[in-house]
């Protein structure tokens, strides 16, 4: 692995990591060989893991969820399940 343990970055750094490989994705995946990809996909997964650890109460966005996914589809309400 390449890069700094997430554990090791401060919260700044972390973001900084997590919004350096977001924007790299697309291009990573489209164009990159196999090996990069999966080392993309290695450190995505440590530094996602590690904002994980540190933030297990963050903010969900209501429409972020299967339930507000299900309210937009329907047109405002949600169809309750028995």
């Amino acid at each position: 692995m390449t890069g700094v343990e997430p554990d090791r970055l401060d919260d700044q750094q972390l973001m900084k990591e997590l919004e350096t490989i977001h924007r790299t994705r697309h291009d990573t995946l489209l164009y990159g060989s196999n090996d990069a990809l999966r080392a993309h996909n290695e450190r995505m997964a440590q530094l996602e893991g590690e904002y994980l650890r540190r933030n297990p109460r963050r903010l969900v966005a209501a429409n972020r969820t299967r339930e507000g996914a299900r309210e937009r589809a329907c047109g405002g309400t949600v169809a309750q399940s028995d």
